[in-house]
């Protein structure tokens, strides 16, 4: 299937259970999706697993489910954890920021020196926005 109509099944219940399947990373039966989430009924996890399965972003083996696609559209996966890839972006503009306020300072203050501070700022700022909307929005 292709990404575009794999994102669309991606929404509600079925974006969790695969975000459970991708921080899991082994194989997980029907039970185990429907304790861990909470859902009323075995039956309704094999409904979400059985939607990606249909997608092709699981696969079923020996009657549990594993991830056989990752999609992480602005998450890296390290290990068990999802990260936003703007948290690294973040970072590296807040020490840019703390860098230029601590050892570039000058002695008079510059409109250069204060637009660049302005410009470093702005970034940070965003990109710590950024970070903040995805990692409530969920990272798929």
């Amino acid at each position: 299937m292709v990404s575009g109509e794999a994102e669309d099944v991606l929404r509600g219940t079925t974006l969790e259970v695969y975000r459970f399947l991708l921080k899991s990373n082994k194989p997980v039966g029907a039970r185990e999706v429907q304790r861990t989430l909470h859902l009323s009924t075995p039956s309704l996890a094999t409904y979400h697993l059985s939607k990606l399965e249909e997608t092709g972003l699981v696969r079923k083996e020996k009657g549990e489910f594993i991830v056989n696609k990752v999609i992480l559209e602005d998450c890296i996966r390290i290990r068990r954890f999802l990260i936003p890839r703007y948290l690294f972006y973040s970072v590296f503009a807040v020490l840019a920021l703390m860098v230029e306020l601590t050892f570039f300072r000058p002695t008079v203050i510059t409109s250069q020196y204060f637009f660049s501070v302005i410009i470093t700022l702005v970034c940070a700022l965003i990109f710590c926005f950024e970070t903040a909307k995805t990692w409530a929005k969920g990272g798929l």
